[in-house]
């Protein structure tokens, strides 16, 4: 817990010293360095994150990691590292940071064993009938790739990020998607693991 508190307050530190000396109306530079600088140390560069525990942004819908971005600052996520880093952002950097990963390509990622005709595509693709959840492909459509505004894009993100989303919404720990909530509480933890590994393999 100490570390995370240390790494978010140095992030915060160096994202407050880059705004500063951001040129004024360089939007997308400053998005840039920012990213690269205070962001990358998580995330990646380029939005591919080298650690499964950390999601890939590259790719993602902007309008999702601007809603993110402002659940973190109101607090109706909670992560004791994004937190403080969300706080310092004005809703202007957040459009920027937004912007700058959704246009980067994300890099792709194999099922360890969720392939056609698995566990994790059955429920990806048609979901589990007999406990009313809904398939995955209904809202991120078929390829993974999302419904703008409306749906994160999913398809290559780590399965061990999803899953764990997956766990905090079935146990209430994530709250910023009712939706959600309501479906990951009907999943077992074998129905879990196996869509989470499926999208990893998603292109």
């Amino acid at each position: 817990m100490r570390f995370l508190a240390v790494l978010a307050g140095l992030c915060c530190i160096t994202f407050a010293a880059f705004a500063a000396d951001a040129p004024a109306g360089d939007a997308a530079t400053k998005a840039a360095t920012t990213a690269k600088a205070v962001c990358a140390a998580c995330h990646g560069a380029d939005g591919n994150s080298a650690a499964s525990t950390f999601p890939k942004l590259a790719g993602q819908q902007a309008a999702y990691i601007v809603k993110q971005l402002t659940n973190f600052k109101e607090g109706t996520r909670d992560n004791p590292v994004m937190k403080p880093i969300a706080s310092s952002l004005s809703p202007e950097d957040m459009q920027g940071l937004a912007t700058y990963f959704s246009s980067q390509k994300s890099k792709e990622a194999g099922a360890k064993t969720n392939g056609a005709g698995s566990l994790g595509e059955k429920i990806y693709r048609g979901g589990i009938a007999a406990n009313k959840v809904p398939a995955c492909a209904a809202c991120h459509s078929p390829n993974g790739a999302g419904i703008p505004i409306r749906f994160p894009r999913l398809a290559g993100q780590y399965a061990d990020y999803t899953l764990a989303q997956l766990q905090a919404f079935s146990t209430g720990a994530r709250a910023n998607a009712p939706m959600m909530k309501m479906i990951a509480a009907r999943l077992s933890a074998e129905e879990m693991a196996a869509v989470a590994d499926y999208i990893q393999g998603m292109r």
